[in-house]
């Protein structure tokens, strides 16, 4: 398994190497958003038979927490609307690691570097 992440006997890379790191996770985070807020767009213009702009709206609101806009009127909307608030939920918890992992392990990896006294690596 090939690891992403430096280990803690090794230097921490570059800022700049970081930077196009965190750019990287940032942008897989993007997309797990924008796929996740892509079926709440289809299921609400599916199930609810909304417009476009207003099935984005329903959908961007379940998807950032705050709850649908519009009264659903279908058995199947309001079941749609359930699972995906609770789809939503997990898929915000694992963009937001996404994007924090590359910064939680670098703070982390300042702390505990091994560095003998020249700050040579200790391997």
């Amino acid at each position: 398994m090939r690891h992403t992440f430096e280990h803690r006997c090794q230097k921490p890379i570059p800022l700049s190497a970081f930077l196009i790191r965190q750019a990287k996770y940032l942008l897989s985070a993007f997309l797990l958003l924008a796929f996740g807020l892509g079926i709440g767009v289809i299921g609400y213009h599916e199930f609810e038979s909304m417009s476009w702009l207003d099935s984005f709206l329903n959908a961007s609101m379940i998807l950032g927490g705050m709850g649908p806009v519009d009264v659903l009127h279908t058995q199947a909307g309001k079941l749609f609307a359930g699972l995906y608030a609770l789809f939503s939920g997990l898929m915000f918890l694992v963009a937001a690691g996404l994007f924090f992992s590359p910064l939680v392990h670098r703070l982390l990896h300042k702390f505990h570097f091994e560095a003998d006294g020249n700050g040579n690596d200790t391997k």
